[in-house]
């Protein structure tokens, strides 16, 4: 039965809200007499959608939503890290490639779907954060709350008895005087509560909990934010350089491109470099891990305008810093030195050309294109054994990554290369679909084989083809007879410095979070017949396995100097 207003005004201990504490109009009950909730209407539904993005739990959520997003940019190739992997893919793959495609799963971090998911992010920890830190500012400045009536009633409480004959007021006083100076000194703030025949000091640790768990969250928007405008600055390249050939850190030199919304390509340090040698060490045979490469370095002199050239190299995870960009080893191969002639001798093509590995035995596959010169567009497919060893089917595989027996096998097509309509091709695919397989399989004459110093010549009289041999004059065997190539990448991060102070600080944060404890103490002394009553007690929010030890270290600690001071 329902009660008037006046009546539940009456009882000031019950909530003046209560189901039952008043009257419920008539507008609030529906034609079968139960009471209905309002309708939220368009203002209201957003309050709520607000508030349930805002909550901790919707960032936690949206923050393993983000890790998950981010698994398919390990999965896939990327076009910022890997274009000639996306392209690679696409050849391989080209019924799934062009879905994956439309999924947007070869840009993952650039792609709507992940960037909705970091915006959400993004407002969920500032809405979180903003009312957590009001609330935490007016808790830092309010007092220690006031002592509980009955102590007792805490698990973790102790009592002691002192008898004092004269004046049991004034020794109270002095005993939560000294508990008040003790608990300061362990970092308590404390606040007095006193009353007749009754002293207390209510002292509280801990708000540094709460304020590692601010900086934590904080730290996570600086993060987000740090890698999203800083994304906006950062440029990513990719270069293939060959023994004794520049780089020059300019666009027109890029094999591939990739720069932030706001980079300017003509405000890029100046710089060039160029590739010396390229050293590496492979496992001995015989050995645990044979034909392994132990350690690669590529040896470059680098050149920044007005200062003198310096030497360094890059070895992998031991990036090159050159003028605020990192310098990273991708890949390596060899770079076969192939010459083209016409039929009158005239050199008509000549370039070291990176031939692509495919297994870890370096075999590895390159294209040449020969686009003027010879009485057609000729396009040279070939494979580079490093140790080639043929096969019972007549092919051949290396059987070593290093020079010991190096093979070159080309084959040749004839007809329209498909560079003439200006439309951009990838200088490591040659497209045949209009063109005239000249050698090799399905056809009369076989493949060209080569080694160093070898020449061949090619069909139909048109000239010959040359592997030329590299190595230095007098010099014995094959160790120099064909140039490498290292892929560099060179990356321009300016969010990484605030990236690391961010992370620095999120660390920082949560480990204060985790082991600071949060927790009130109160001493309370009353006085009795035969002398005062003293009484320690500890209440912990959250977790404090040592919160009963530190409330009896505190009861030893008061009860010792009180004994010293009789």
């Amino acid at each position: 039965m329902s009660r008037s207003r006046s009546e539940a005004d009456s009882e000031p201990l019950r909530p003046s809200d209560h189901v039952d504490g008043v009257a419920v109009s008539d507008d609030r009950r529906d034609g079968s007499g139960d009471i209905t909730q309002p309708r939220l209407g368009f203002i209201g539904w957003m309050r709520w959608a607000w508030r349930q993005l805002t909550s901790m739990r919707t960032a936690l959520v949206l923050l393993l939503l983000l890790a998950i997003a981010a698994v398919p940019g390990s999965i896939f190739p990327q076009r910022t890290a890997d274009p000639n992997g996306v392209t690679q893919y696409f050849t391989d793959n080209p019924d799934v490639a062009p879905i994956l495609d439309n999924l947007q799963l070869f840009d993952v971090y650039a792609s709507s779907w992940f960037s909705a998911i970091y915006i959400l992010l993004f407002i969920s920890l500032i809405g979180c954060v903003i009312p957590r830190t009001k609330h935490h500012w007016k808790a830092l400045r309010s007092r220690p709350p006031r002592t509980p009536a009955r102590l007792a009633r805490l698990d973790d409480h102790i009592v002691s008895e002192i008898a004092h004959e004269d004046d049991p007021d004034k020794h109270a006083q002095d005993a939560v005087d000294l508990a008040a100076s003790q608990l300061r000194t362990a970092g308590y703030r404390v606040e007095r509560y006193d009353r007749r025949g009754s002293y207390s000091v209510s002292a509280e640790r801990g708000y540094l909990r709460e304020t590692g768990n601010l900086v934590f969250h904080i730290a996570l928007i600086g993060v987000l934010i740090a890698v999203g405008l800083g994304g906006s600055f950062t440029y990513t390249g990719q270069r293939v350089i060959v023994e004794g050939t520049t780089f020059v850190n300019a666009l027109t030199d890029y094999s591939s491109f990739n720069p932030g919304r706001f980079v300017n390509i003509d405000e890029v340090s100046r710089y060039s470099m160029t590739l010396d040698s390229f050293d590496v060490t492979y496992q001995d045979a015989g050995t645990s891990g044979a034909g392994q490469a132990g350690d690669f370095s590529a040896n470059l002199t680098t050149q920044v305008p007005g200062e003198e050239a310096t030497e360094g190299s890059v070895r992998v995870n031991h990036p090159l810093k050159l003028e605020g960009d990192s310098i990273y080893l991708l890949g390596n191969g060899y770079a076969p030195t192939i010459t083209v002639a016409d039929a009158d001798g005239n050199v008509v093509y000549q370039d070291s050309v990176p031939f692509l590995p495919q297994d870890n035995n370096l075999t590895s596959l390159g294209v040449v294109k020969v686009a003027d010169g010879l009485p057609e567009q000729v396009g040279l497919v070939g494979f580079f054994y490093p140790t080639a060893q043929a096969l019972d089917t007549g092919a051949f595989t290396s059987i070593w990554p290093d020079l010991v027996y190096p093979v070159l096998t080309l084959n040749v097509y004839a007809g329209d290369l498909g560079i003439d309509d200006g439309a951009p091709r990838s200088v490591y695919t040659l497209d045949t679909g209009s063109m005239e397989k000249l050698t090799g399989t399905d056809t009369d004459v076989e493949s060209i084989e080569l080694m160093p110093g070898d020449s061949a010549e090619l069909p139909n009289g048109w000239g010959t083809v040359t592997f030329t041999n590299e190595a230095p004059e007098g010099s014995e065997g094959y160790e120099q007879s064909v140039k490498r190539f290292a892929s560099l990448s060179i990356h321009h991060d300016a969010a990484g410095p605030w990236v690391l102070l961010f992370a620095v600080l999120a660390t920082l944060g949560l480990l204060v979070a985790l082991f600071v404890p949060r927790r009130r103490m109160w001493v309370k002394a009353t006085t009795t017949e035969s002398g005062i009553q003293i009484e320690y007690a500890g209440l912990a929010r959250g977790e404090d396995p040592i919160l009963a030890a530190a409330v009896a270290q505190m009861a030893r600690k008061h009860g010792d100097a009180l004994e010293s001071g009789k």
